[in-house]
Formats: C-alpha cells, structure tokens, sequence
C-alpha cells in the first residue's frame, strides 16, 4: 500500500475511536419512487446528515458535483461507481477511479451484488477498478449484497452469504469492505476476525426502529466491524440529524443504545 492510499485511508479512519460512521445518500436507481422517503428532497437529506457529523459521506458522482462544494473539508467524500438494482434489469459501473480523483475524493466505492448469472461481470467491476485505482493511490470500497434468486434476486444477510461477500471483497484486492450484518453474533465475528481488511457494516434493511439498527451496530462493533455506513436506517427514521448522532455515540464513544438514543435527544 502506498503513501497515498494510507493518507486517503486515514481520512476514512479519522476518528480516534479507530471506527467509521458513513452515511450512505448514494441509492439512486434502487431507491424506488422518488417523491417519498427519507431521499426524496436530496439536497436537504445530504443537509441534514451533515449536520449529524458523520466521518465521510457516500454519493453518486453526478450529486457530488453539485451538492458537494457546500460540505469539502467537513467529512471525507467517498464516490459510489456501482449502478444496479437487484434483479440486474441496471447494472452499469458509472464511475472510475479517474473520476474520483477529479472530484477530489478520498475513496472510489463499488457497489455489486454477488450470487445469480451475472456474479462474474460484477467481480471484473472489482478487480478492474483495483487495477485502475493503483496508478492514482485511490482506495476502493466494495459494497458487497449476496442475492437470493429464489425470490427474484432479494438481498440477503445469512452467515453463509456474508461470509462468502467478504471473501470476495478481500481476494479482489479493495481495502474496505462494506457487508450487512447476519443477525448471528459467533457467524460474524468468525467472518471478520479471518479477514484481513477493514470490514464495515451497511445499515441494511430499515429497521422498525432506530433503536433496533442502533443495537445490531453495537452488536456488530463488539463482534469486530469497525464501523458501519449507513442509508436508510439513517434518513429513513424521521429526524435524520439527532439519528445520526445517535450512530456516532454507539460508533464511537462505545455507548449502549438506549444510551446514545438519550445523548441524542431522542
């Protein structure tokens, strides 16, 4: 690894605690209708996650180039280049490492579902983006979402799944790797403790609760994640802002959830 990989890293990593909170406002085509939920006035979601204090954002790169410049320099930008939905009616790579750089971001990210026809072309997305990324010191971070086609090509979280997204997060090459959390406390630890990169957990599926996300962070955390990023049990929960605040308490300061819920303002 090179001088500017383990700067942009760094930036990352930047919290004493060691951890990472991200807040992910880069679900573009797999959102659905657009007029509803928490990303439906995007400019004001990127607004109000801001004003929580995450360590970095992760956005499309049309976004970026026009919502960014308000935020350079308060939390690290990360670059989405992975454009797909589930049962692959998209899937398209829209975004290089070259782009990053151009918009001076401190990571390119690749979002890509695993399992089905296509697993292939999406791990030649991975391995062509580490190559790339090598000339420019660009770190890569792999979202990795197995998929289940026995119910036309859901996302699935089981041990076994995740386990196998890890593994192909890491023998890719990227330096960050992105998963849901199974549920099963042994399951990941056993995971993350056999990988040899930094693993993060997505938000996955909203929750019913804040409380409930927060709790499957914390459980997370204490079985090895250093960190999560975080879209819909985020911006999806009403009051975005004092959300993420509360992800920052149990990320970094280590409290339990209810706790972090009443540092928030919850």
């Amino acid at each position: 690894m090179g001088l500017g990989t383990k700067v942009r890293l760094a930036r990352l990593f930047s919290n004493p605690s060691g951890h990472l909170f991200g807040g992910a406002v880069d679900h573009f085509v797999g959102y659905g209708n657009v007029r509803e939920g928490g990303l439906a006035d995007l400019p004001g979601a990127l607004r109000r996650v801001m004003a929580g204090g995450p360590d970095y954002i992760s956005i499309q790169p049309g976004a970026a180039r026009h919502l960014w410049s308000d935020y350079a320099g308060k939390a690290a930008l990360v670059i989405q280049g992975g454009c797909f939905t589930a049962d692959d009616r998209i899937r398209q790579l829209i975004a290089t490492p070259e782009d990053a750089v151009r918009y001076g971001a401190d990571a390119l990210a690749v979002a890509i579902p695993v399992r089905g026809a296509t697993e292939g072309e999406y791990i030649r997305w991975l391995t062509d983006t580490v190559n790339a990324a090598a000339r420019f010191e660009m770190p890569v971070v792999a979202h990795v979402y197995p998929r289940d086609f026995s119910d036309g090509g859901k996302i699935v979280f089981t041990p076994d799944e995740i386990a196998y997204a890890v593994r192909i997060g890491f023998e890719a090459g990227v330096d960050v790797i992105k998963v849901g959390y199974t549920g099963d406390f042994e399951s990941f630890r056993g995971t993350v403790a056999t990988c040899p990169i930094p693993v993060v957990i997505a938000g996955g599926p909203k929750t019913d609760t804040l409380l409930g996300a927060l709790v499957q962070t914390s459980e997370a955390l204490r079985a090895g994640a250093k960190g999560a990023v975080v879209g819909r049990n985020l911006w999806g929960h009403g009051d975005t802002t004092m959300a993420a605040r509360a992800f920052k308490f149990v990320i970094h300061n280590g409290m339990a959830p209810e706790e972090a819920l009443a540092a928030a303002g919850a």
